[in-house]
């Protein structure tokens, strides 16, 4: 297989809706951080709408300063990003906002997402800062809380939750902001079997864009059709996941590895 692919090859789920700008667009994105040390080099990434995408890689090849870009954490290097056809431009506040309420980032740990008393409060909060308020707000919270199985603890202390449902109710407070691309960073993380494969169950449901960042290769197989490897600041794989995994040469190369005994059978 060869390491750069063709995005035109990648149709992860039929998505890419005609005439609509993609979710995510970069665009020779480089950065470097004040200390001098070079994270990004030259990232060339199209997203489209309702693709699922796992984003793989080893620590350090920049994956987190990428997710950073793009909904402005990080700014000021060369390059640009445009998350459904608006130019991500820390300077413009309006442009900011409406791309950070586009752009949802779910956490490793759901308790740095959840600090407010009842799930509802939590699940409302986001929305409630953007205006939103009354009927409307509390529509927007069961419904968020209903695509991830948690309505019936709504008003539960989120410290009184296991991790798994935690973890679920980290998502909703993502998905009551009505986003266009859904950011998970090692979503299956200290989750049981179980749990893991209820969160599987969700994700797959969201009619919604989603990028992966996962050291969990068999997790990237199960939900993501494309697979993008990062190394040393640059994209150095785009393919179908199955195609990207199974090759073993790529593979070592960048330190990753299926979990010992798995193989992809043709």
């Amino acid at each position: 297989m060869s390491e750069l692919l063709d995005p035109a090859r990648v149709d992860a789920s039929g998505g890419g809706d005609v005439g609509l700008p993609a979710s995510l667009a970069v665009a020779g994105l480089a950065y470097a951080y004040p200390d001098g040390h070079q994270a990004l080099y030259g990232i060339d990434l199209r997203i489209e709408r309702g693709e699922r995408v796992a984003l793989l890689g080893p620590n350090g090849a920049g994956k987190t300063t990428l997710v950073m870009h793009l909904n402005g954490i990080l700014g000021g290097g060369l390059g640009t990003v445009d998350v459904a056809g608006i130019r991500v431009d820390r300077e413009d506040r309006t442009a900011i906002r409406e791309v950070r309420r586009r752009v949802g980032i779910v956490f490793q740990d759901p308790d740095d997402q959840l600090f407010m008393p009842s799930v509802r409060e939590d699940v409302a909060f986001g929305p409630a800062n953007m205006g939103l308020s009354g009927d409307a707000l509390q529509a927007r919270v069961e419904h968020a809380l209903e695509l991830v199985g948690m309505g019936d603890h709504a008003d539960r202390p989120p410290h009184h939750l296991s991790f798994g449902q935690r973890r679920r109710v980290a998502v909703a407070t993502v998905l009551s902001m009505e986003p266009e691309i859904l950011v998970l960073d090692e979503p299956s993380s200290n989750l049981d079997p179980a749990s893991r494969e209820e969160l599987a169950d969700i994700l797959r449901s969201l009619d919604v864009t989603i990028l992966m960042v996962t050291h969990d290769l068999l997790y990237a197989l199960e939900l993501c059709e494309r697979a993008l490897v990062m190394a040393e600041g640059q994209i150095v794989a785009d393919g179908r996941t199955r195609e990207v995994l199974g090759d073993a040469e790529l593979m070592a190369r960048h330190r990753l590895a299926l979990p010992r005994g798995v193989t992809l059978a043709d």
